[in-house]
């Protein structure tokens, strides 16, 4: 009998929709919703801050987030990604100050905090679409 913890059950199945949506959509504009997404949830945690269940929807936005850029920062380390080398140190550095925003917020919470995360994850899904 073969036992499966539960994240990978839940991997398996991220990757399942994600290799579905991949067939339908390009994979910039697969990336484009899934940083709209992310922003949204932020979004969503900003405006809603007093909200009795803040502290959850935050903790699973951020992580959301962290997931995202990790997948970014592997993606431009990456020395077969082609995208020229400038625009992937771009991307990496902004990738290390959302890194240091997101565990700044989860240390020192604050609304106004998530504006620059929200901003970052808005324009570069903006500039995917533009580039599909």
């Amino acid at each position: 009998m073969v036992h499966m913890n539960t994240h990978s059950a839940h991997q398996n199945g991220i990757n399942a929709y994600l290799s579905v949506e991949k067939t339908t959509l390009s994979g910039r504009e697969t990336e484009a919703r899934v940083l709209t997404k992310a922003a949204t949830q932020l979004k969503y945690c900003r405006d809603n801050w007093n909200a009795n269940d803040r502290s959850q929807k935050l903790h699973e936005a951020l992580t959301y987030n962290q997931r995202i850029w990790s997948l970014i920062q592997g993606e431009m380390l990456d020395e077969n990604n082609p995208l020229p080398k400038q625009v992937r140190e771009n991307i990496l550095s902004m990738s290390i100050l959302i890194d240091k925003r997101i565990f700044n917020v989860m240390a020192y919470p604050a609304p106004e905090k998530l504006n620059i995360i929200i901003n970052i994850n808005l324009n570069l899904a903006a500039g995917l679409r533009g580039s599909a």
